[in-house]
């Protein structure tokens, strides 16, 4: 049985930070090819084909993560842990927001009312009201970033391989549920199983039954222990770990 593996990069990262942390070291470095050995278990199976979709950091964001970025795609090539990296693209727009009064990263906050205050013309901002209570309130334009083709990259390496008799069963890693409808295609054809890298629950919406379509799907969510036990070897031919990884 081959197996075809599609991972949603961006996904798999940002589970992982959920995980083990953000400052702690000793995951990043993550040989996927382990990482997803221990759940091909269907009888007979061979992991086949193992496709990386992801997109590149801008190194005018970020200089050190895009050089981190680029030694750890060619790592995975070089070890031969992924069979292919797909590459979708980062996209930034201007959008105006309301300012909030809580920091950058709180859930459910709350709207700064405008109480009169007074700023340099020259930045961008301007007085508004809120719609919901017709509250006074500061508009600010700020830079938007997002992340733009991983899922589809997954989706249509997935049903390609499954509708080309390419693989005999697929596993996806990721918990987007963009991912619904090509999963649920997927489950017609072939055996399919779901990892969720996250901390939170899998997405509703990427459930279904074992026995539906082929048969034999199954769901599972990873643990710390699975990103730890699963590093590349440092260094990799000539790439080596990157500090603080």
């Amino acid at each position: 049985m081959r197996i075809g593996v599609y991972i949603d990069g961006y996904n798999l990262y940002y589970g992982a930070r959920s995980h083990c942390g953000t400052s702690t070291p000793g995951w990043r470095w993550l040989d996927v090819r382990e990482l997803v050995r221990p759940y091909a278990a269907w009888s007979g199976s061979t992991l086949h084909r193992i496709v990386y979709c992801t997109a590149r950091v801008d190194a005018i964001d970020s200089p050190s993560a895009s050089t981190d970025q680029n030694i750890y795609l060619r790592a995975l090539l070089e070890s031969g842990a992924v069979d292919v990296i797909s590459e979708g693209r980062y996209v930034s727009w201007a959008k105006e927001a309301p300012l909030v009064r809580e920091p950058g990263g709180a859930y459910g906050p709350s709207l700064y009312v405008d109480a009169g205050e007074s700023w340099d013309s020259k930045l961008p901002l301007r007085r508004g009201r809120d719609k919901a209570t017709a509250d006074p309130i500061i508009l600010a334009t700020v830079r938007k970033r997002e992340e733009k083709g991983s899922d589809v990259n997954v989706a249509s390496h997935l049903l390609f391989d499954v509708l080309s008799g390419g693989v005999d069963a697929a596993i996806v890693i990721s918990n987007d549920s963009d991912l619904e409808l090509p999963l649920r295609l997927a489950r017609q054809r072939v055996p399919v199983g779901t990892v969720n890298p996250s901390t939170n629950p899998t997405a509703g919406a990427l459930k279904g039954t074992p026995v539906e379509g082929a048969g034999r799907h199954w769901w599972k969510r990873l643990e710390v222990g699975d990103f730890r036990r699963s590093q590349l070897a440092d260094p990799v031919g000539k790439y080596r770990k990157p500090a603080g990884w």
